[in-house]
């Protein structure tokens, strides 16, 4: 179990590239962004996508969603329209997940099986963009939301508290804001608000 209380405006060189090491070697990590606290392991990391699902408790239908450093890395990821696009655009970086028809760049088994959709989002986090940039390549994560609870969790030494145990790592932060993410659901070919969070709904 490993507890790292990261910098907010300058998060230390040492401590990302320590988070990253960890990443690629498979492992799971809970950490701030600003919605919140997300648990994230690599892209296509099976175990790891076990691991997450047996914390939140969910289900095969569950979408997991990937953090994205920039656009570019979402647009491989999913397949965006012009409408998608231009909203994408206007929110971004910011506390929102969309949901879209995922490209073959995202391993199968991250996927809606039914849908074949999955989420995507570009958070407006110094210390999350840090690690992602530093990585090369979008984070899979789920919103760390515990079994009966209906708010994603804020605090790091809570979150240390209640699942230290189970991750590899706990990065204490600042989070933007204590409410998950406001997802967006682009599967129909239009916006569909489908969890009001923290991002605003004006636009839609």
């Amino acid at each position: 179990m490993t507890y790292l209380e990261m910098h907010p405006v300058n998060p230390q060189v040492r401590f990302v590239n320590r988070t990253v090491e960890l990443l690629r070697d498979g492992g799971v990590i809970a950490m701030p962004t600003d919605s919140g606290y997300a648990i994230c392991t690599s892209m296509g990391n099976k175990e790891g996508m076990e691991t997450i699902r047996r914390i939140r408790d969910l289900d095969e239908k569950h979408n997991f969603s990937f953090l994205c450093h920039n656009f570019s890395q979402l647009g491989n990821l999913v397949i965006v329209d012009n409408k998608a696009f231009r909203t994408i655009k206007a929110l971004t970086p910011g506390p929102y997940t969309f949901i879209l028809r995922g490209t073959k760049e995202i391993p199968r088994r991250t996927l809606n099986k039914k849908k074949q959709t999955v989420g995507v989002r570009i958070p407006e986090h110094t210390i999350t963009q840090a690690i992602v940039a530093e990585l090369g390549e979008p984070l899979m994560c789920s919103t760390l939301i515990l079994p009966g609870e209906s708010e994603a969790m804020w605090d790091g030494q809570a979150v240390n508290e209640a699942i230290g145990h189970e991750v590899d790592l706990v990065i204490a932060g600042p989070v933007g804001n204590a409410g998950a993410t406001t997802v967006v659901d682009f599967t129909e070919g239009y916006p569909q608000v489908v969890r009001e969070g923290a991002g605003s709904t004006e636009l839609f």
